[in-house]
């Protein structure tokens, strides 16, 4: 195994614990999944101010370090869809924004909303939620049986070859289509709005001019798009409400690291990937 992702550590970031039971019912709520965001990568661009949108909504400005529960996408969210977020990387027990209530849970806190349900989408729907899916990468391609799983558990379900990882402009169609939804429905209905965010995966070597293999710099450059095509989103939520939102990866991948490519593998640039929690308020403006 090769040497650590930063050789020297961040300092450490004190994370505001939201109380999940005072803001599921009163607040829409957005779970964006960066697929396949490096933490390292995205870290360096935050500093770099290459990715100004994500900078001014993380807590301090910054990215949470955390271990991601599973090493490839499908594998991940279903642990996410089970109320297993990516854990942050500082031992010990961590309460856990949401939870499906069973036997023995010892992540489970005053501020967790724990749900009787067999995953998140079912539970937040019997909370009253419309829910919706918007697919990026394969495993929300709906072509498939395999493909079907993860967006069937939710009331909508989208996905198309413009929202998909060969399309340069997915996050930017990705964006406006969630706009749309969210305009359409009304103000007082509650949404849980998933959009697996597929521009990071392989091939991103669109990304840079005249590239003609992945790297880490295309890696890098996808995430600089994305971030720019994020503010609709957001203004979107406001215009709804106020919103709870989690943004982080489901994995990293390796781009040649001590000779590995690509991911479900166990190098620690697959394992470590970024995390943030936040609060939108609505917007007040007319």
């Amino acid at each position: 195994m090769g040497p650590p992702i930063d050789e020297v550590p961040s300092p450490p970031l004190l994370v505001r614990m939201h109380d999940l039971n005072a803001l599921v019912g009163t607040h829409d709520l957005l779970f964006l999944t960066l697929d396949t965001l490096r933490y390292d990568v995205a870290r360096e661009e935050l500093e770099a101010g290459r990715t100004p949108t994500l900078a001014a909504l993380l807590p301090g400005g910054r990215w949470e370090e955390r271990h991601t529960p599973a090493s490839f996408t499908y594998a991940a969210h279903q642990a996410f869809f089970a109320g297993f977020l990516p854990t942050p990387v500082t031992p010990g027990r961590h309460s856990r924004p949401f939870a499906l209530r069973f036997e023995g849970s010892e992540t489970t806190g005053p501020g967790t909303c724990v749900l009787d349900a067999p995953d998140l989408v079912t539970g937040l729907a019997g909370r009253g939620y419309h829910t919706v899916c918007i697919g990026g990468t394969g495993f929300f391609n709906q072509k498939n049986p395999l493909g079907r799983v993860l967006p069937g558990l939710f009331s909508e379900a989208h996905w198309a070859p413009e929202l998909g990882v060969t399309d340069p402009q997915s996050t930017e169609n990705q964006a406006s289509l969630a706009v749309k939804i969210l305009g359409s429905l009304p103000r007082e209905q509650r949404v849980f709005l998933f959009i697996n965010v597929s521009a990071l995966h392989q091939p991103n070597r669109h990304y840079v001019p005249g590239a003609t293999e992945d790297s880490k710099a295309t890696h890098a450059a996808a995430l600089a798009y994305v971030d720019s095509q994020l503010p609709p989103l957001f203004q979107a939520l406001r215009r709804r409400g106020p919103a709870f939102c989690i943004v982080c990866s489901d994995h990293g991948t390796a781009y040649g690291e001590d000779g590995y490519t690509g991911h479900r593998l166990g190098h620690p640039v697959v394992w470590t990937v970024p995390y943030g929690q936040f609060v939108l308020p609505v917007d007040s403006a007319p």
